[in-house]
């Protein structure tokens, strides 16, 4: 990779991970369901009119919106609210490389080497460690929420690979138009109306802030950027430097938000980014091989969501 496209990638892998932070500041101002459904109503307005039509069709549209957009940054955001620091939040959710090979396994026939089991057990044994620091000094039922969106994350990423966008910002952008209407009923349903109002009654420049930074900042700029590196290198290069995301995540929330690192954490994160580096460079194995393998080009953009944030993070 050339140097810019180098610091292109740190860059992204830095507004990923700061954005966690960025996340913990909005959910003092909104509901963490309405919080979710703000970002992704900024991340397709306007930029739903700028992107063209969808590359792909609805159904795949649908169903990673439902996914991704509700499943996972709903249980994310819930469990952020409900106690689950902002940095090890950003180290949990990267267990989402092993489910994502667990359900690629089971819905696509991607078997995994031994080797590569081996690695996941230790990225596992990483979620083991920081569960045991989290039960010690927070709530286990919000780390249990993280861990589930991590799952729900695998399940997006399955579905992403079988709608192979040819445009990965595209995609993300038509993808964010579908969470909205979902999560703001169940904002209504579980938050409350007079909640919601008052937190829109209450809206100041902070919480705007945090809403566009994870909307167009995580979203638009991260997923566009990413795309534009996959499109220039292969998956394999660019993924590790999702790596870099807890790394940041963590950093920014001891900076800003005062987080402590225990010597557990630490543990935990070396055996989590170690395992989960390992699967990323680790080959696997199909049950039967293609006879007509896609295109490098079309693999790459598959794998934009399984590398990243959302995402969306973003958040």
């Amino acid at each position: 990779m050339r140097p810019a496209h180098v610091l292109l990638a740190v860059l992204v892998a830095a507004v990923w991970g700061v954005n966690f932070t960025v996340i913990e500041v909005g959910l003092g101002h909104f509901p963490p369901l309405l919080f979710s459904a703000l970002r992704f109503l900024a991340a397709a307005v306007p930029a739903v009119f700028l992107v063209g039509r969808p590359k792909v069709a609805w159904k795949w549209i649908v169903a990673v919106g439902l996914v991704l957009g509700v499943a996972k940054f709903g249980l994310l955001f819930v469990g952020m609210d409900a106690g689950m620091p902002a940095g090890l939040s950003s180290l949990v959710l990267q267990i989402q490389a092993v489910f994502t090979a667990l359900f690629a396994f089971l819905a696509l026939g991607e078997r995994p080497s031994g080797i590569r089991v081996l690695d996941m057990g230790v990225a596992l044994a990483g979620i083991g460690v920081a569960a045991v620091d989290e039960g010690a000094a927070g709530p286990v039922g919000a780390f249990a929420l993280v861990v589930a969106a991590a799952a729900c994350w695998g399940v997006s990423n399955v579905l992403t690979r079988k709608a192979a966008p040819p445009d990965a910002l595209n995609f993300m952008v038509w993808v964010s138009t579908v969470p909205v209407l979902p999560l703001l009923g169940l904002s209504l349903l579980l938050e409350g109306p007079s909640r919601d109002l008052a937190a829109l009654r209450a809206l100041d420049w902070q919480g705007a802030g945090t809403v566009l930074y994870v909307a167009w900042i995580t979203t638009v700029f991260g997923f566009g950027a990413w795309g534009l590196l996959l499109r220039r290198h292969p998956a394999s290069t660019v993924a590790p430097f999702s790596l870099l995301v807890p790394v940041f995540g963590m950093s920014a929330a001891a900076l800003f938000l005062g987080e402590s690192v225990s010597p557990l954490r630490w543990c935990a994160a070396a055996l989590l980014v170690g395992g989960v580096a390992l699967t990323s460079v680790t080959p696997g194995r199909r049950r039967e091989p293609s006879p007509d393998p896609a295109p490098e080009p079309a693999a790459a953009h598959t794998d934009v969501l399984a590398a990243a944030e959302p995402a969306g993070r973003p958040r």
